[in-house]
């Protein structure tokens, strides 16, 4: 090897995918490999498989996708920031970036692109996100220059950046007519903890019972399917 090719493989971008779906994984993968200065290292399906690989090959730059089948991807950028502090994370997911960037960020992301971004929006993200610098798009900019410029509180989107990961997800899954035990065993938490987080996305959200707190959320659910149609 030539001390020149030596020098452009020490200067790729190692970067590490984690993503559920076999072929969205396999086609980010490709992506990632035509891109000069970026190079592919390894690629896992779940929060554990990541885990694993991550204590044995870290990577330069992480792309995590929210939906994952073990645990949620916001939770695993929270464990990837405990254990690798100084580890870029550039979340790529198909949910609505208003909803989720900022919750991203917060966790410690770096960068948040929709799956549906064309590759020159993905390719800018990650470069940004490799040379230290934030991934987002101009809509997202925005709210994060808005969440300063109001001290920190967001506006929030019909309340719902008021709850925290944990219960959006658990709202999420009741939009979806999941019933208490349903969600439970969806997250692995408890049935008692399922109510913990209902009676909190009640008061959050100021409605007066079970019921309403149902109704809203499929409402809301099936307003963002039509949305998406």
């Amino acid at each position: 090897m030539s001390k020149t090719q030596a020098g452009e493989k020490a200067n790729l971008h190692r970067v590490a995918i984690v993503d559920d779906h076999t072929l969205m994984r396999e086609g980010v993968q490709l992506f990632i490999e035509s891109l000069p200065g970026f190079t592919c290292i390894w690629t896992a399906g779940s929060a554990r498989e990541a885990v694993g690989k991550l204590e044995q090959t870290p990577p330069d730059l992480l792309v995590v996708d929210i939906s994952l089948p073990d645990r949620n991807g916001l939770e695993l950028v929270k464990d990837v920031v405990a254990m690798k502090a100084d580890l870029p994370i550039l979340v790529l997911s198909m949910h609505d970036e208003k909803l989720y960037a900022l919750r991203a960020l917060r966790a410690g992301a770096k960068g948040y692109v929709m799956k549906n971004a064309s590759h020159q929006v993905l390719e800018a993200s990650l470069r940004r996100v490799a040379s230290g610098g934030i991934g987002v798009s101009p809509a997202v900019s925005e709210m994060v220059i808005g969440a300063y410029s109001s001290g920190g509180k967001v506006r929030p989107e019909e309340g719902l950046h008021s709850l925290s990961d944990r219960e959006f997800e658990v709202f999420q899954l009741i939009g979806e007519g999941q019933s208490t035990n349903q969600i439970a065993e969806s997250l692995r938490i408890s049935p008692k903890t399922v109510d913990v987080h209902r009676m909190n996305i009640r008061m959050k959200l100021n409605l007066e019972d079970g019921a309403a707190l149902t109704r809203w959320a499929i409402r809301w659910t099936e307003s963002r399917r039509h949305d998406r149609e």
